[in-house]
């Protein structure tokens, strides 16, 4: 059984206040975590099936229950949650992979809600309630964590979560109730937000992104990665509305062109379609 979960609002900064918790941001992407009749499924946030992704997520409680949370990967040399990680097994597809990415780089769940338990829906009981429902869960193995909190202190929490390099911090109000597949100011998020200026190096087609680059010590643009989060769809259209002004050409022999048009410098997806423009004469 899916139930969309509750969204979060952005707060403009680290706030603190008596009648919030806050919580640690997970690096990772949202799960919901569905036992009915003793059969586990876990869901995207978007009601898409990934439970084949995660085998060590897939062990049954006690009893029926539904949780929210989120499934995410510890780098093994910060000890800080890693997005890249977390969407390889979530990518995982074949079988023989999805075996192989458990063994060298487990996922784990954070929970921090409940939203049924033994046949009660929870959702219309206040936060606090439910977190003591949480609390008092036997968990079925060390991949899954209860996701702790700390109450009032909000910007203390954010310092340290800034200093680890952590991805932010998550404020709730103590007494809220859980709004399904609403984005509700009584959950807020605070980003801890990490800037760098890039050169957008050219752009991809198919599954939208922008290809990014750095200046090297000589000054050459060498590719850093692919924008892929971030642009809303009336970004995309007005990038794409003067991207023929600033496309000059293709790289003889290009296999992927159709997919792929790159700016300045080949960059990083493969494809490496153009190999000059007018912004590196």
């Amino acid at each position: 059984m899916f139930i969309s979960p509750m969204l979060l609002q952005t707060a403009p900064g680290p706030f603190s206040h008596s009648d919030f918790i806050y919580e640690p941001k997970v690096d990772g992407h949202r799960l919901i975590y569905s036992q009915q009749g003793g059969n586990v499924r876990l869901y995207t946030r978007h009601n898409n099936d990934c439970t084949r992704q995660y085998p060590e997520l897939q062990l049954p409680f006690d009893d029926d229950i539904i949780l929210d949370g989120e499934v995410a990967c510890v780098d093994p040399v910060t000890g800080v949650s890693d997005f890249e990680s977390v969407m390889s097994r979530f990518q995982a597809r074949r079988a023989d992979k999805v075996k192989q990415l458990a063994a060298t780089l487990p996922a784990y769940y954070a929970i921090f809600d409940v939203l049924h338990y033994k046949g009660q829906d929870m959702r219309g009981l206040p936060l606090m309630r439910r977190k003591e429902v949480l609390a008092g869960l036997s968990l079925p193995s060390a991949s899954f964590v209860i996701v702790s909190h700390v109450e009032g202190a909000g910007e203390a929490l954010f310092a340290q979560i800034e200093a680890r390099g952590m991805e932010g911090v998550v404020g709730k109000r103590k007494h809220s109730l859980y709004e399904t597949g609403r984005r509700s100011h009584a959950w807020q998020k605070v980003i801890n937000w990490v800037y760098a200026e890039v050169y957008i190096t050219g752009f991809r087609k198919q599954e939208f992104g922008w290809l990014a680059a750095v200046p090297d010590p000589s000054g050459r643009l060498r590719p850093a990665g692919i924008i892929e989060l971030g642009a809303s769809p009336l970004h995309k259209q007005a990038f794409r509305g003067v991207a023929g002004q600033l496309v000059t050409g293709w790289s003889p022999g290009c296999a992927r062109r159709s997919e792929c048009e790159t700016g300045p410098s080949p960059a990083c997806c493969g494809a490496q379609c153009l190999r000059s423009s007018s912004f590196n004469k």
